[in-house]
Protein backbone atom coordinates (compact mmCIF):
# COMPACT_ATOMS: atom_id res chain seq x y z
CA UNK A 1 0.00 0.00 0.00
CA UNK A 2 1.44 3.36 -0.98
CA UNK A 3 0.81 6.53 1.04
CA UNK A 4 -1.24 8.00 -1.79
CA UNK A 5 -3.49 4.93 -1.80
CA UNK A 6 -4.09 5.25 1.94
CA UNK A 7 -4.73 8.96 1.62
CA UNK A 8 -7.35 8.18 -1.03
CA UNK A 9 -9.08 5.60 1.15
CA UNK A 10 -9.04 8.01 4.09
CA UNK A 11 -11.17 10.29 1.97
CA UNK A 12 -14.07 8.10 3.13
CA UNK A 13 -13.52 9.00 6.80
CA UNK A 14 -16.55 10.98 7.95
CA UNK A 15 -18.85 9.52 5.29
CA UNK A 16 -22.30 8.83 6.73
CA UNK A 17 -25.27 6.60 5.98
CA UNK A 18 -28.78 6.58 7.47
CA UNK A 19 -31.12 3.58 7.17
CA UNK A 20 -34.60 3.03 8.61
CA UNK A 21 -36.44 -0.16 9.53
CA UNK A 22 -39.15 -1.68 11.73
CA UNK A 23 -38.56 -4.34 14.41
CA UNK A 24 -40.95 -6.80 12.76
CA UNK A 25 -42.28 -9.72 14.85
CA UNK A 26 -41.83 -12.11 11.92
CA UNK A 27 -38.11 -11.33 11.64
CA UNK A 28 -37.60 -11.70 15.39
CA UNK A 29 -39.38 -15.06 15.31
CA UNK A 30 -37.32 -16.17 12.30
CA UNK A 31 -34.04 -15.41 14.07
CA UNK A 32 -35.21 -17.24 17.19
CA UNK A 33 -35.97 -20.29 15.03
CA UNK A 34 -32.57 -20.04 13.33
CA UNK A 35 -30.92 -20.10 16.77
CA UNK A 36 -33.04 -23.18 17.61
CA UNK A 37 -34.99 -21.35 20.30
CA UNK A 38 -38.58 -22.32 21.02
CA UNK A 39 -39.63 -18.80 22.01
CA UNK A 40 -43.20 -17.54 22.10
CA UNK A 41 -44.27 -15.46 19.12
CA UNK A 42 -43.01 -11.90 19.76
CA UNK A 43 -45.55 -9.18 20.44
CA UNK A 44 -45.34 -5.40 20.29
CA UNK A 45 -43.29 -4.01 23.16
CA UNK A 46 -41.12 -7.09 23.72
CA UNK A 47 -37.44 -6.10 24.09
CA UNK A 48 -35.15 -7.16 21.24
CA UNK A 49 -32.34 -9.32 22.65
CA UNK A 50 -28.76 -8.21 22.00
CA UNK A 51 -27.28 -8.43 19.38
CA UNK A 52 -30.32 -9.27 17.26
CA UNK A 53 -30.26 -5.73 15.84
CA UNK A 54 -27.89 -7.05 13.14
CA UNK A 55 -30.98 -8.12 11.18
CA UNK A 56 -32.16 -4.48 11.07
CA UNK A 57 -31.31 -1.53 8.82
CA UNK A 58 -29.28 -3.62 6.40
CA UNK A 59 -28.33 -2.03 3.05
CA UNK A 60 -30.45 -3.16 0.10
CA UNK A 61 -28.30 -2.56 -2.97
CA UNK A 62 -29.81 -3.19 -6.40
CA UNK A 63 -28.70 -6.43 -8.03
CA UNK A 64 -26.82 -4.47 -10.69
CA UNK A 65 -24.76 -2.78 -7.96
CA UNK A 66 -23.42 -6.03 -6.46
CA UNK A 67 -19.68 -6.68 -6.66
CA UNK A 68 -17.97 -10.00 -7.50
CA UNK A 69 -17.86 -11.10 -3.84
CA UNK A 70 -21.62 -10.65 -3.37
CA UNK A 71 -21.34 -7.43 -1.36
CA UNK A 72 -22.39 -4.07 -2.80
CA UNK A 73 -19.62 -2.86 -5.11
CA UNK A 74 -16.89 -1.04 -3.20
CA UNK A 75 -16.68 2.71 -3.16
CA UNK A 76 -20.15 3.54 -1.86
CA UNK A 77 -20.48 4.04 1.89
CA UNK A 78 -17.37 1.93 2.57
CA UNK A 79 -14.01 2.79 0.98
CA UNK A 80 -12.92 0.79 -2.09
CA UNK A 81 -10.10 -1.10 -0.40
CA UNK A 82 -8.18 -2.96 -3.16
CA UNK A 83 -7.71 -6.18 -1.18
CA UNK A 84 -9.86 -9.20 -2.05
CA UNK A 85 -10.72 -10.72 1.33
CA UNK A 86 -13.15 -8.90 3.59
CA UNK A 87 -14.04 -10.10 7.08
CA UNK A 88 -15.85 -8.89 10.21
CA UNK A 89 -13.00 -8.58 12.73
CA UNK A 90 -14.92 -7.68 15.88
CA UNK A 91 -16.75 -4.93 17.65
CA UNK A 92 -17.74 -3.09 20.81
CA UNK A 93 -21.39 -2.51 21.63
CA UNK A 94 -23.36 -0.83 24.38
CA UNK A 95 -27.09 -1.07 25.06
CA UNK A 96 -28.40 1.98 26.99
CA UNK A 97 -31.97 0.75 26.50
CA UNK A 98 -33.62 -1.95 24.40
CA UNK A 99 -35.16 -1.68 20.99
CA UNK A 100 -38.66 -3.11 21.10
CA UNK A 101 -40.77 -5.22 18.77
CA UNK A 102 -43.07 -3.16 16.59
CA UNK A 103 -41.20 0.14 16.79
CA UNK A 104 -39.41 1.99 14.04
CA UNK A 105 -35.63 2.17 14.23
CA UNK A 106 -33.02 4.28 12.51
CA UNK A 107 -29.36 3.35 12.09
CA UNK A 108 -26.94 6.27 11.74
CA UNK A 109 -23.52 5.14 10.54
CA UNK A 110 -20.20 6.89 10.02
CA UNK A 111 -16.77 5.77 8.80
CA UNK A 112 -14.43 6.69 11.66
CA UNK A 113 -11.00 5.57 10.47
CA UNK A 114 -9.05 3.69 7.80
CA UNK A 115 -5.73 2.18 8.91
CA UNK A 116 -3.07 0.09 7.15
CA UNK A 117 -0.94 -2.56 8.82
CA UNK A 118 1.48 -5.20 7.57
CA UNK A 119 0.95 -8.71 8.88
CA UNK A 120 2.55 -12.09 8.30
CA UNK A 121 0.12 -12.66 5.44
CA UNK A 122 0.72 -9.26 3.81
CA UNK A 123 -1.18 -5.99 3.74
CA UNK A 124 -4.14 -5.44 6.04
CA UNK A 125 -6.56 -2.52 5.99
CA UNK A 126 -8.83 -1.94 8.98
CA UNK A 127 -11.97 0.16 8.60
CA UNK A 128 -13.77 1.30 11.74
CA UNK A 129 -17.47 2.15 11.41
CA UNK A 130 -19.61 3.57 14.20
CA UNK A 131 -23.33 2.79 14.23
CA UNK A 132 -26.03 4.30 16.40
CA UNK A 133 -29.47 2.69 16.54
CA UNK A 134 -32.29 5.02 17.60
CA UNK A 135 -35.72 3.73 18.59
CA UNK A 136 -38.92 5.38 19.74
CA UNK A 137 -37.36 6.59 23.00
CA UNK A 138 -33.99 7.67 21.63
CA UNK A 139 -30.54 6.07 21.46
CA UNK A 140 -30.72 2.32 22.12
CA UNK A 141 -27.47 0.84 20.77
CA UNK A 142 -24.03 2.16 19.98
CA UNK A 143 -21.64 -0.05 18.04
CA UNK A 144 -18.07 0.18 16.82
CA UNK A 145 -17.69 -2.28 13.95
CA UNK A 146 -14.21 -3.43 12.88
CA UNK A 147 -13.83 -4.57 9.26
CA UNK A 148 -10.56 -6.05 7.99
CA UNK A 149 -9.48 -6.39 4.36
CA UNK A 150 -6.57 -8.68 3.52
CA UNK A 151 -4.60 -10.16 0.64
CA UNK A 152 -4.90 -13.68 -0.71
CA UNK A 153 -2.27 -15.90 0.92
CA UNK A 154 0.80 -16.64 -1.16
CA UNK A 155 1.35 -20.23 -2.25
CA UNK A 156 4.36 -20.49 0.07
CA UNK A 157 2.91 -18.57 3.02
CA UNK A 158 4.00 -19.87 6.44
CA UNK A 159 1.37 -21.84 8.28
CA UNK A 160 -0.45 -19.53 10.72
CA UNK A 161 -0.27 -20.24 14.44
CA UNK A 162 -3.44 -20.25 16.51
CA UNK A 163 -4.10 -20.01 20.23
CA UNK A 164 -5.71 -22.92 22.06
CA UNK A 165 -9.17 -22.20 23.42
CA UNK A 166 -9.62 -21.89 27.20
CA UNK A 167 -10.76 -25.02 28.99
CA UNK A 168 -12.44 -23.66 32.14
CA UNK A 169 -15.96 -23.30 30.74
CA UNK A 170 -19.05 -23.51 32.91
CA UNK A 171 -21.32 -23.80 29.86
CA UNK A 172 -20.84 -25.38 26.46
CA UNK A 173 -23.01 -26.01 23.43
CA UNK A 174 -22.09 -27.73 20.16
CA UNK A 175 -23.10 -25.99 16.93
CA UNK A 176 -23.35 -27.80 13.58
CA UNK A 177 -22.78 -25.10 10.91
CA UNK A 178 -24.63 -26.71 8.02
CA UNK A 179 -25.64 -25.04 4.78
CA UNK A 180 -29.18 -24.35 6.02
CA UNK A 181 -28.03 -22.47 9.13
CA UNK A 182 -25.68 -20.30 7.06
CA UNK A 183 -28.34 -19.69 4.41
CA UNK A 184 -30.99 -18.70 6.94
CA UNK A 185 -28.69 -16.21 8.67
CA UNK A 186 -27.55 -14.75 5.36
CA UNK A 187 -31.19 -14.30 4.38
CA UNK A 188 -32.17 -12.69 7.69
CA UNK A 189 -29.32 -10.17 7.43
CA UNK A 190 -29.67 -9.75 3.63
CA UNK A 191 -25.99 -10.66 3.40
CA UNK A 192 -24.97 -11.59 -0.14
CA UNK A 193 -21.31 -12.25 0.73
CA UNK A 194 -20.57 -15.40 -1.24
CA UNK A 195 -18.10 -16.83 1.29
CA UNK A 196 -21.11 -17.95 3.36
CA UNK A 197 -23.04 -19.94 0.76
CA UNK A 198 -21.13 -20.30 -2.54
CA UNK A 199 -18.74 -23.22 -2.01
CA UNK A 200 -17.16 -22.95 -5.43
CA UNK A 201 -16.45 -19.24 -4.97
CA UNK A 202 -15.08 -19.50 -1.44
CA UNK A 203 -12.74 -22.40 -2.28
CA UNK A 204 -11.68 -21.54 -5.83
CA UNK A 205 -11.59 -17.73 -5.71
CA UNK A 206 -10.82 -16.83 -2.09
CA UNK A 207 -8.93 -20.02 -1.34
CA UNK A 208 -10.65 -21.06 1.88
CA UNK A 209 -11.26 -24.75 2.68
CA UNK A 210 -15.03 -24.39 3.06
CA UNK A 211 -17.96 -22.07 3.71
CA UNK A 212 -17.27 -19.51 6.42
CA UNK A 213 -19.61 -19.11 9.39
CA UNK A 214 -20.64 -15.45 9.77
CA UNK A 215 -18.80 -13.69 12.60
CA UNK A 216 -21.99 -11.93 13.75
CA UNK A 217 -23.80 -15.29 13.80
CA UNK A 218 -21.06 -16.71 16.02
CA UNK A 219 -21.27 -13.66 18.28
CA UNK A 220 -25.05 -14.03 18.45
CA UNK A 221 -24.70 -17.72 19.37
CA UNK A 222 -22.29 -16.79 22.17
CA UNK A 223 -24.72 -14.29 23.65
CA UNK A 224 -27.50 -16.83 23.20
CA UNK A 225 -25.48 -19.29 25.31
CA UNK A 226 -25.44 -16.72 28.11
CA UNK A 227 -29.20 -16.13 27.77
CA UNK A 228 -29.87 -19.88 27.95
CA UNK A 229 -27.89 -20.18 31.18
CA UNK A 230 -28.84 -16.89 32.87
CA UNK A 231 -32.42 -16.29 31.68
CA UNK A 232 -33.75 -12.77 31.99
CA UNK A 233 -30.35 -11.15 32.40
CA UNK A 234 -29.80 -7.60 31.17
CA UNK A 235 -26.79 -6.97 28.93
CA UNK A 236 -25.12 -3.56 29.14
CA UNK A 237 -22.16 -4.06 26.78
CA UNK A 238 -20.46 -6.58 24.52
CA UNK A 239 -16.89 -6.64 23.23
CA UNK A 240 -15.73 -9.38 20.88
CA UNK A 241 -12.88 -10.24 18.54
CA UNK A 242 -12.79 -12.77 15.72
CA UNK A 243 -9.50 -14.67 15.99
CA UNK A 244 -9.80 -17.42 13.37
CA UNK A 245 -12.39 -18.26 10.69
CA UNK A 246 -14.86 -21.05 11.42
CA UNK A 247 -15.73 -23.31 8.49
CA UNK A 248 -18.69 -25.57 7.84
CA UNK A 249 -16.48 -28.67 7.70
CA UNK A 250 -16.95 -29.61 11.37
CA UNK A 251 -19.00 -28.69 14.44
CA UNK A 252 -17.71 -25.96 16.73
CA UNK A 253 -18.38 -25.18 20.36
CA UNK A 254 -19.69 -22.04 22.07
CA UNK A 255 -18.39 -21.84 25.64
CA UNK A 256 -18.61 -19.48 28.57
CA UNK A 257 -18.33 -18.83 32.26
CA UNK A 258 -19.45 -16.06 34.63
CA UNK A 259 -16.63 -14.16 36.30
CA UNK A 260 -16.22 -13.86 40.05
CA UNK A 261 -17.08 -10.14 40.01
CA UNK A 262 -20.69 -11.00 39.16
CA UNK A 263 -20.71 -8.31 36.49
CA UNK A 264 -18.95 -9.87 33.52
CA UNK A 265 -19.19 -13.11 31.54
CA UNK A 266 -16.38 -14.53 29.43
CA UNK A 267 -17.47 -16.32 26.24
CA UNK A 268 -15.49 -17.96 23.47
CA UNK A 269 -15.68 -20.43 20.59
CA UNK A 270 -13.53 -23.52 20.08
CA UNK A 271 -13.17 -25.27 16.74
CA UNK A 272 -12.73 -29.00 16.10
CA UNK A 273 -8.94 -28.65 16.46
CA UNK A 274 -9.25 -26.98 19.86
CA UNK A 275 -8.33 -23.50 18.58
CA UNK A 276 -9.80 -20.27 19.88
CA UNK A 277 -11.86 -18.70 17.09
CA UNK A 278 -13.68 -15.83 18.85
CA UNK A 279 -13.46 -14.33 22.31
CA UNK A 280 -16.05 -12.10 23.94
CA UNK A 281 -16.64 -10.22 27.16
CA UNK A 282 -20.20 -9.35 28.17
CA UNK A 283 -20.92 -6.76 30.84
CA UNK A 284 -24.19 -7.38 32.64
CA UNK A 285 -26.60 -4.56 33.41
Amino acid sequence: MSAIDLDYLRGWVGKTEILDDIVAPSKVAALAATLDRDDAWPVAGDPLPPPWHWTLCVPAACQSAIGPDGHPARGGFLPPVPLPRRMWAGGRLSFPQPLRVGETVQRRSQVMSVEHKSGRSGDLVFVLVRHEFHGAVGLCITEEHDIVYREMPAAVSPAPSFKPAPSQQSWERTIVPDDVLLFRYSALTFNGHRIHYDRRYVTEVEGYPGLIVHAPLIATLLVDLLRRNIPGTTIAAIEFRAVKPVFDSAPFHVCGRPEADGKTVKLWTRDAEGHLTMDMTVTLG
